[in-house]
């Protein structure tokens, strides 16, 4: 099992990526033709690097189902 630090430093490294990642996007996105489809702007209640995280940590662990593994370790790591 990963301890929390371990997942505590693999989320802040994902953090940083997903923020200079983002800033390119911005950047070709100023610079690029206008897309003519209409695109929903929803928010998300989680950001890219939480996602990101818990696909990596589900991926390192041992469970067979993503399910079982968001029950047990995720809603787990929240109530802490």
């Amino acid at each position: 099992m990963i301890l929390k630090d371990q997942i505590t430093n693999i989320f802040v490294q994902i953090d940083d990526f997903c923020k200079e990642f983002n800033e390119k996007i911005k950047n070709l996105k100023k610079n690029a033709l206008p897309d003519e489809k209409k695109r929903r702007n929803r928010s998300c209640l989680m950001s890219d690097s939480e996602i990101i995280t818990i696909m990596i940590g589900f991926h390192l662990g041992a469970h067979k189902t993503f399910k079982h593994y968001y029950k047990e370790i995720v809603c787990g790591y929240w109530k802490d």
